[in-house]
């Protein structure tokens, strides 16, 4: 299921074909797979208001059966943005030039403002350090290339133009950018490493959710994982897991870790909260092509305070040398 998303001047507008293998579906829960980043009663909403066209026409129902091999037409409603406040806030920088960040964000700090986060954000803290930030992500979006959890540290890169924004988006989606996370996972693994394949999508019970899905209900999803070490902390049997990702879905590493049994450690969602205050997941390594200059980059975040405190201490992950360059 091949979502091609482009702008409107009324919002962005989705298209997709039908496949044959949801012949008999219900047309919002192939609209939950296709957009699982809004609920099912948004996208139902949606159906009712005419922002959803099924063969060039207005959907009649939520619940309508699809045949299969129909084009779905999906406009969001836009939503007038709310221009983001500059604001005093700690920020660490790891690089910086005339075109781009590169920052360590901190857990407990949302990337940008939305309902419930007007304030706070890393974006309020960016507009206060830098006089320029790419418009490409909106007002309340301004710089934003990628997103990180709310409760997940380490390494986010930021664009300071237009152009910077475009070149370091067009990478993020050629899935051309290195990402290597450090998490903190529940119990032993039975293998040293492997690779999780597997599309994820709206959990089909809790819609709040993400979950491993059949392919025509998710997007694809790969996570190559390799156990660094073991725990035993407060009697609870952990696992330090270096997750490499090539592609960027929603929660995809708690998923993909809770698909294999091995939920992370603070994570109330897919995993267990137990003795820690947020999910042990850290973005430990960002690598990317300067979008100027070409040259590729790589950066690494130091690990936060609350995992070193359960005896984690590493100071690159595995196959990079502390000097960034691969191995």
């Amino acid at each position: 299921m091949e979502n091609n998303e482009s702008m409107s001047s009324i919002g962005t507008v989705h298209q997709a074909s039908v496949p044959s293998e949801n012949a008999g579906g219900r047309l919002d829960q192939f609209l939950c797979g296709l957009l699982p980043r809004f609920s099912r009663s948004q996208l139902q909403e949606w159906v009712r208001v005419g922002a959803v066209l099924v063969n060039g026409e207005p959907a009649p129902k939520p619940g309508m059966k699809l045949r299969g091999g129909e084009l779905i037409h999906v406009t969001e409603p836009a939503q007038e943005p709310l221009a983001a406040q500059p604001e005093a806030l700690p920020l660490e920088v790891l690089y910086e030039d005339s075109d781009l960040l590169v920052l360590n964000k901190a857990a407990g700090m949302v990337v940008h403002p939305a309902v419930g986060n007007w304030s706070g954000t890393v974006v309020n803290a960016l507009l206060h350090h830098c006089e320029d930030l790419s418009g490409e992500g909106g007002e309340e979006r301004p710089g934003i290339v990628h997103r990180l959890d709310k409760e997940t540290s380490g390494c986010l890169v930021v664009a300071k133009n237009d152009s910077a924004h475009r070149s370091l988006s067009a990478q993020f989606a050629g899935r051309e950018v290195l990402k290597i996370y450090l998490a903190i996972a529940l119990g032993r693994f039975k293998e040293a490493k492997g690779s999780v394949q597997a599309p994820i999508g709206r959990h089909p019970v809790h819609r709040q959710k993400m979950a491993v899905v059949a392919a025509a209900r998710g997007r694809s999803a790969r996570t190559d994982w390799e156990v660094l070490g073991e725990l035993e902390v407060k009697g609870a049997a952990l696992s330090i897991v270096q997750c490499r990702l090539f592609t960027g879905r929603t929660h995809q590493i708690r998923v993909h870790m809770a698909h294999l049994g091995h939920g992370l450690l603070g994570d109330s969602v897919y995993g267990r909260k137990l003795f820690v205050e947020r999910q042990m997941l850290h973005a430990w390594q960002l690598g990317f092509s300067h979008p100027v200059t070409g040259v590729w980059m790589e950066f690494i975040s130091p690990l936060p305070e609350d995992i070193q405190a359960l005896g984690v201490s590493f100071e690159a992950p595995r196959g990079v040398k502390t000097d960034g360059k691969s191995v």
